[in-house]
């Protein structure tokens, strides 16, 4: 009798009974098709395991295989451009290979191992290799060298180098021998196990924004590099469409989007227009900086966990090559879901809504691999995480938002009223917030000027005071306030239009610099300065408000081009002529 059999099967999650060869999160092939499995639990009387496929056809009494490795990555150049699932099997590939649709127990290589790469070997016979240390440099697309990394455990003299020149994946490059005369030998790749996050020589302070372009964000709520920033919002409220936006426009290096457990037409849509997006900085296609993980809601549900880590492990190893790194991840609530699945089916004690009481913990730990770091080699790079959460029915106060909220540090609300007005981006100014503006203040100070965070700040205040004034005006009606609270309205009407919306369409507003948002800022509040003083001389704002001066500061963001910033000293003169005017 073989031992190891599989003894019940529950959806993704199977037990053994009486294994004694198995460990924690140890990775296993389970039943005669192989299919990919993670020890979850483990007791005397039985072993429980669940598995990343569909478990249709395996019938208890089939085999279990040991592996003695946890669930890992393969990691190496050809990621990049690559569209894998939640296991990191390559989709393309098997598309190539077995059609459409993913066979169960499909076992066909991440990484292409025939491929050719032009290897720039940086080493030479007798250097001593430590951890992390660069041996080899690839030209992996037009925009990213890829550095070859020293694996974990192969430390030690050079013993053998070849010639720079063309290798396969699995070739032998560099040799080393250790002080109790081991040898090993160095290829393009190395594997990784995706739940344990990997090692940096040290965090660094945050200190400098991830700039996106979008004046919401980055004068509102901004997100630093290696910050954590979460994207709520109930359905159609424009969350992938902002991911999109961000992942296109923000300054990252590479970009890792995981679509986790969204639907299949909504991730295909994506992974279209991703395959067309062009990239700003340099005109060529965003893709070649790009790797997608898509886990749709079809695939298995034990999978969205791991496309999560997939995710989260590959972006760690571009940050230790040097690079910034952002991962979106679309969404964490159907992550969060497929833990509540699986813990039910372990008949786990549940938490509030059905969750498992450790769902605040996973949340943490995925949360925590977010950093701003010095690398092993010494580089200073960052992974920062944007994780967009689905709350049913937009409640904002279910479990996955709220524990959410307590690991981030950025937190973007998105509005169902602003989405269906066509407000882009769609986030709610009065219940969103960053922590990161003390951090980042030294950098906005030396980078954009002095007057950038007092400018924010005074724009802060009107919204703030506009939506005190818009709750009264539904109450008694606006037309009782006195003109000075009417012209806060009136001002927070064209910060919300001129400034906070903004069109994904246009050339000069899909992005816009930092130092055309401080202009805007400086603008808006200088009519507001020279209103209120018309006020306060006792003329009436009907007749400023007849003049058209207020369309024409909202319509700015449009008439001056991003490369023509010197325009808004016109705004000035037209501002103070008009005032002049009418007085």
């Amino acid at each position: 009798m073989t031992k190891n059999q599989i003894y019940s099967i529950n959806g993704p999650v199977v037990t053994v009974k009486n294994a004694v060869d198995f460990h924690m999160l140890e990775m296993v092939y389970v039943g005669k098709q192989k299919l990919l499995g993670e020890v979850i639990s483990i007791s005397k009387e039985k072993t429980t395991i669940q598995v990343y496929e569909v478990t249709t056809g395996i019938v208890p009494g089939e085999p279990v295989y040991p592996t003695g490795e946890p669930i890992s990555a393969l990691l190496g150049p050809g990621l990049l451009t690559n569209i894998f699932d939640g296991i990191e099997r390559p989709l393309k590939e098997i598309a190539k290979e077995e059609g459409i649709y993913i066979p169960t127990g499909s076992d066909v290589e991440p990484l292409d191992k025939t491929k050719k790469w032009d290897v720039k070997i940086t080493v030479k016979k007798d250097d001593l290799l430590k951890f992390g240390q660069i041996y080899a440099t690839i030209q992996e697309t037009d925009m990213i060298e890829h550095r070859l990394m020293v694996p974990k455990g192969f430390d030690g003299r050079v013993i053998e180098v070849k010639k720079s020149g063309t290798y396969t994946l699995f070739d032998c490059i560099v040799k080393t021998e250790d002080t109790h005369g081991n040898v090993y030998e160095l290829n393009l790749t190395q594997k990784w196990p995706i739940k344990t996050a990997r090692p940096v020589f040290q965090r660094l302070p945050i200190s400098k924004p991830l700039i996106s372009g979008q004046r919401v964000i980055d004068t509102l709520f901004p997100i630093a590099k290696g910050g954590t920033a979460a994207v709520p919002g109930g359905f159609g409220t424009g969350k992938t469409m902002m991911q999109h936006q961000f992942a296109k426009w923000c300054d990252a290096d590479i970009i890792i989007y995981v679509g986790c457990g969204e639907r299949g037409n909504e991730m295909t849509q994506v992974l279209e227009e991703f395959g067309e997006l062009i990239d700003p900085r340099t005109n060529k296609l965003l893709l070649d900086r790009t790797v997608l993980i898509a886990n749709t809601s079809n695939m298995p549900v034990a999978a969205r966990e791991a496309s999560i880590y997939t995710g989260v492990t590959i972006a760690e190893y571009y940050r230790d090559m040097g690079y910034h790194v952002a991962v979106m991840a679309d969404s964490t609530s159907r992550w969060a879901e497929a833990l509540r699945e699986i813990s039910g089916r372990l008949e786990e004690m549940p938490a509030e809504e059905g969750f498992p009481a450790y769902l605040p913990s996973r949340i943490a730990q995925f949360y925590e691999r977010a950093g701003y770091m010095e690398t092993l080699n010494h580089a200073e790079s960052s992974v920062t995480i944007i994780g967009a959460v689905s709350p049913q029915g937009g409640d904002f106060s279910e479990p996955v938002t709220q524990n959410t909220k307590r690991f981030v540090r950025s937190f973007w609300a998105l509005d169902k009223q602003l989405a269906y007005a066509r407000h882009y981006a769609a986030i709610n100014w009065n219940t969103s917030y960053s922590e990161y503006v003390l951090d980042l203040t030294k950098w906005y100070d030396q980078n954009v000027g002095l007057s950038f965070l007092t400018n924010r700040k005074e724009i802060m205040a009107v919204l703030a005071e506009e939506n005190k004034l818009l709750e009264i005006a539904k109450l008694i009606g606006a037309d009782i306030l006195p003109d000075d609270q009417k012209l806060i309205i009136e001002i927070g009407k064209v910060i919300r239009y001129g400034f906070l919306q903004q069109n994904a369409f246009h050339k000069d507003d899909t992005y816009v610099p930092l130092e055309k948002q401080n202009l805007m800022m400086a603008v808006i509040l200088y009519l507001y300065d020279k209103a209120k003083h018309y006020i306060e001389e006792g003329k009436s704002l009907n007749l400023l408000l007849e003049t058209s001066i207020f369309d024409q500061v909202i319509k700015m963001k449009y008439d001056v081009p991003n490369d023509q910033l010197d325009q808004f000293d016109q705004y000035y003169k037209s501002i103070d002529r008009t005032i002049k005017r009418i007085k």
